[in-house]
């Protein structure tokens, strides 16, 4: 499954918006620094319509979204990779995820101290990032040591892998995060065996007041928008302490009050939605009177791999695939209507699911 890791400073926000993520209220949430000690795990669905929709078309009592899991991890400070505060089994955690979200404090609260004594989000992002590098400039550092002997012996691969350490710590010294894109196809698999830090896709979550929410931000929030735009990152403004109010509120009763706030959605469905845009996922849907169901691909994977997602067995027999648009499905009102409409198209291996897309797979073991 899909696991995003929520981090940042002590009293930033963390375990408050982790808590409201999941709509669960344990992890314990203290006015003092490591009040998370180990790792709270949520699993928490992708917000999507659309089931709700094609449940009523299909006539079925089961509806099955995809999911993400949340690790809420234990506050970073300043020497966290040295072993500070309670240091390198939190960096630990953070390497078993696919996402990083860091939480930053975007609001100003005399009754919550914070762990430097003043709010400044862009000194706090620079910690966590400087800890993140340092971590991952160790790690480099242990891997050349180890092929230093191949190196000397001028084994190709070794070589490679050699030029590839030394571009990451350039990388690393320069303060940047990176994406696999920097790297040629032979180098990759160089850089996925460390399991770096400062490789993995980054939200920005900016904690703000009510008050700032409803008028979509502030001082803070656009310092730390004009930093997520020159390092690849995304940002999204949220208010941990009014979503963790929302828990308690039934749907129509919550939209109400996100309304009467002049917020139009849910913060965490902006969060969860940006999450799964960050890590070019897409979702395509299996409905019948059994159920509803979304599932979770890459962006680019072709039929035989989506059919494996939920069998290998499907994979290893494809044969092909029906292929129904979302749209197309809702206009048309059912499996057969879109098919007489020739609505819906047979597809190969060679086809690229498209989110959204309504598939039937055909296959023989």
């Amino acid at each position: 499954m899909l696991r995003a890791g929520i981090v940042g400073l002590p009293n930033v926000g963390k375990s408050t918006l982790f808590n409201a993520l999941t709509a669960a209220k344990n992890a314990e949430s203290a006015n003092y620094p490591f009040c998370t000690i180990e790792p709270n795990v949520g699993v928490v669905t992708v917000p999507d319509e659309r089931l709700y929709v094609l449940k009523e078309l299909v006539k079925t009592q089961t509806v099955i979204p995809t999911a993400i899991e949340f690790v809420d991890i234990a506050g970073l400070v300043k020497g966290a990779s040295k072993g500070e505060g309670l240091g390198n089994q939190f960096l630990a955690h953070i390497r078993e995820v696919d996402a990083i979200i860091q939480v930053v404090r975007c609001f100003e609260d005399e009754n919550t101290i914070h762990v430097t004594g003043k709010v400044n989000p862009l000194d706090d992002i620079e910690v966590i990032n400087t800890e993140l590098a340092l971590a991952d400039m160790s790690t480099i550092e242990k891997r050349k040591a180890r092929i230093l002997k191949q190196v000397k012996a001028k084994d190709k691969d070794a070589l490679i892998e050699d030029a590839v350490l030394d571009k990451l710590m350039e990388l690393l010294g320069e303060g940047k995060f990176f994406s696999m894109d920097l790297f040629s196809k032979e180098e990759k698999p160089f850089v996925k065996n460390l399991h770096l830090l400062c490789c993995k896709p980054v939200i920005y979550a900016a904690n703000v007041s009510e008050d700032d929410l409803a008028a979509g931000g502030n001082k803070y929030v656009d310092q730390v928008k004009e930093y997520a735009s020159t390092h690849g990152a995304d940002v999204v403004v949220i208010s941990a302490q009014i979503e963790s109010e929302l828990v308690d509120l039934g749907p129509d009763e919550a939209k109400a009050y996100l309304k009467d706030l002049g917020v139009e959605d849910s913060g965490i469905e902006r969060m969860i939605k940006s999450v799964y845009k960050l890590l070019g996922l897409r979702t395509y849907i299996t409905a019948g009177e059994k159920e509803v169901r979304a599932w979770t691909i890459p962006a680019g994977t072709k039929a035989p791999a989506a059919a494996g997602v939920i069998h290998s067995d499907m994979e290893r027999g494809f044969i092909r695939a029906e292929v129904t648009s979302y749209e197309d499905f809702v206009a048309a009102g059912s499996h057969t209507a879109a098919r007489e409409k020739g609505l819906t198209r047979l597809e190969g291996k060679d086809y690229e699911v498209q989110d959204g897309d309504i598939m039937l797979f055909r296959f023989a073991v």
